[in-house]
């Protein structure tokens, strides 16, 4: 049975569809759909998609709708497209569809479940010419994206360190790229104390450090990419509240995106050279975890007071930031971490908190977020903000005396190991790696940070 899915603009929709009583009531608004069945049973659904379009709220209304339908929709599929503005969401509508395919509860005990964790997307086509790159980008997105929701969602017993670094390891293989990983003996023989120290608490399951490189012989950039990999955060001895901690499973968007980022770069062979750091630990407690009032060392060399332990991520951030500055050469180097619920209390769960004080850098993202719709803020980078980590009895300390102002304090922090980088960008993503949405009851991943990043590396190549 043919499906055809005509997508249409919310603008154009009364003159399209006035010949048809099934979609008097029709709107256009995003994600809306209605169908209706022709004579030789073929099923016609319209999906709207509203009058305000970016890359991503394309891809949310596409994914919903084949989400949706998934069980209906085995056959060929055709989607029909209104209007030339349309064919240039073919790449986001191809990755929708791959995505309506990805299902949260893999571990459910279910006698159709599929070995692998999502099922193959229905046979599809366009009813115009349109790009067969454009589809084959799609669903590179969407491969990627739904390896990295697969490991945002995976709970933390089934994602330690050891086996988030050997995903990433196979991913590599399969992408392209390569993978390096530095367990914990030999942080200590690098001297990455600070990630050491976070790591205290898990005997069972140590820290390691993880390196991704992927190169062209075209590139004349050199970017860095550090993404913050805390598998499960208890907070520590500074112990989170018991509601919600389970979402702390989520911890790791920040290696998600930078591994999903390179992974993305080596499928459309992007001229540009990227270089990924991903400290990668539990948070946990027993009688080895470092206490509030403890001084640790870092990779830096600059000693630091823990205030509180459930200011991990900045530390293990630290000791990547100070690693991929020594080592590596980079034009620019930008960190993505779920760091401080401040930046969900200034942002909500529409926008990441974007720090730096590079104006271009800064300006470059902000673009990119607006044009994929995975959208950043920029907040005040000012030294001003420094004065709160002055520490009486070590180099700095990781957080400030005031509950104000702490997703800015958290990036003044990490600066301090940057190597004073002339092109440093901190995205706190915590309100956007983790949220609500149509494909569950609860809080799920959703893949925050490819496509702003590989948006903006097409861009500075």
């Amino acid at each position: 049975m043919n499906f055809f899915i005509p997508v249409f603009e919310g603008a154009d929709t009364a003159s399209v569809l006035s010949s048809s009583a099934y979609f008097e009531n029709f709107s256009g608004k995003a994600g809306e759909q209605v169908f209706y069945i022709d004579a030789d049973g073929n099923r016609h659904y319209v999906l709207g998609l509203g009058n305000k379009k970016d890359g991503t709220s394309v891809i949310r209304a596409v994914r919903s709708f084949f989400y949706k339908q998934k069980a209906r929709l085995k056959g060929k599929v055709t989607v029909k497209l209104t209007g030339e503005e349309m064919t240039g969401y073919v790449s986001e509508i191809s990755q929708g569809i791959y995505l309506g395919q990805y299902e949260i509860g893999v571990l459910k005990n279910r006698n159709d479940r599929k070995p692998d964790w999502y099922d193959e997307a229905p046979g599809f086509a366009f009813g115009i010419p349109v790009a067969e790159a454009a589809i084959l980008k799609g669903r590179y997105f969407a491969e990627a994206q739904m390896r990295i929701m697969k490991w945002g969602d995976a709970p933390g017993n089934y994602k330690t360190p050891q086996i988030l670094a050997q995903w990433i390891t196979e991913a590599g293989k399969q992408s392209g790229y390569g993978v390096e990983v530095y367990d914990a003996k030999a942080c200590e023989t690098l001297g990455m104390h600070a990630l050491l120290g976070v790591g205290r608490g898990s005997r069972e399951n140590p820290p390691l450090f993880c390196i991704l490189k992927y190169s062209h012989p075209e590139a004349r950039k050199t970017i860095g990419l550090v993404g913050k990999g805390v598998t499960f955060d208890t907070g520590g001895v500074s112990l989170k509240p018991g509601d919600n901690m389970n979402y702390m499973k989520s911890d790791m968007g920040g290696a998600a995106a930078v591994a999903g980022t390179i992974e993305m770069a080596a499928k459309l062979k992007l001229p540009v050279n990227l270089i990924g750091a991903i400290p990668i630990t539990e948070n946990c407690i027993d009688s080895y975890a470092i206490k509030p009032g403890d001084v640790i060392g870092s990779y830096s060399g600059k000693t630091i007071e823990v205030i509180n332990t459930d200011a991990e991520g900045r530390l293990i951030l630290a000791d990547a930031l100070s690693y991929i500055t020594d080592h590596f050469k980079t034009d620019v180097l930008i960190d993505l971490a779920t760091l401080t619920g401040n930046a969900i209390m200034a942002l909500g769960y529409k926008a990441a908190a974007l720090i730096s004080p590079n104006d271009s850098l800064a300006g470059d993202l902000f673009s990119s977020g607006l044009s994929t719709g995975e959208k950043v803020w920029r907040m005040p980078h000012w030294d001003d903000y420094k004065d709160a980590l002055k520490s009486d009895i070590a180099d700095l300390k990781n957080l400030a005396g005031s509950p104000i102002g702490g997703a800015i304090n958290a990036a003044k922090f990490l600066e301090e190991f940057t190597r004073e980088h002339p092109a440093w960008a901190h995205l706190d993503i915590a309100g956007t790696a983790f949220a609500d949405s149509d494909f569950g009851s609860m809080k799920s991943a959703t893949g925050y940070g490819i496509r702003l990043l590989v948006d903006y590396l097409q861009k500075v190549q």
